[in-house]
């Protein structure tokens, strides 16, 4: 069995977005050379998200609302962890409503999806670097 690893670097421009990275892990998966086997993509931080769903722009403006009344981001001070000087207590939130990670079977040396499925990263906590990882394992 062969693995390979690579990492992304995110570098938002705002506290929230949502980006299509299915190409980079596309990318990624044919550097590997694996034919059959899994794709794991997962953020690397704790206030970021990889998630698969449809690239259709009226629903990534629902997920900002939902997100936003499940966890607004305003007033910071309703937050616990917000006493402890950081302003991203709601940001943790949204992370673990929005998920880790996701893993993909590659079959054929292709991400094996369902119609319409796609790879993207969420940023709750934006406007730094952050890193996205991309493990495949396989033959």
């Amino acid at each position: 069995m062969k693995s390979y690893r690579k990492e992304l670097v995110i570098n938002t421009k705002e506290r929230v977005e949502l980006i299509n990275i299915t190409d980079q892990v596309e990318t990624a998966l044919a550097e590997s050379g694996i034919k059959e086997g899994l794709c794991l993509v997962n953020a690397m931080h704790i206030t970021a998200s990889v998630f698969i769903n449809d690239h259709e722009r009226g629903l990534w403006q629902d997920y900002r609302n939902w997100l936003e009344k499940l966890a607004p981001h305003e007033p910071t001070s309703q937050y616990y962890h917000n006493l402890t000087g950081e302003d991203n207590g709601d940001a943790h939130l949204k992370r673990q409503i929005m998920g880790r990670e996701v893993v993909v079977a590659v079959t054929g040396g292709k991400l094996d999806f369902g119609p319409w499925e796609q790879i993207f990263y969420g940023e709750f906590d934006g406007r730094r670097r952050k890193r996205v990882l991309i493990k495949i394992i396989g033959e």
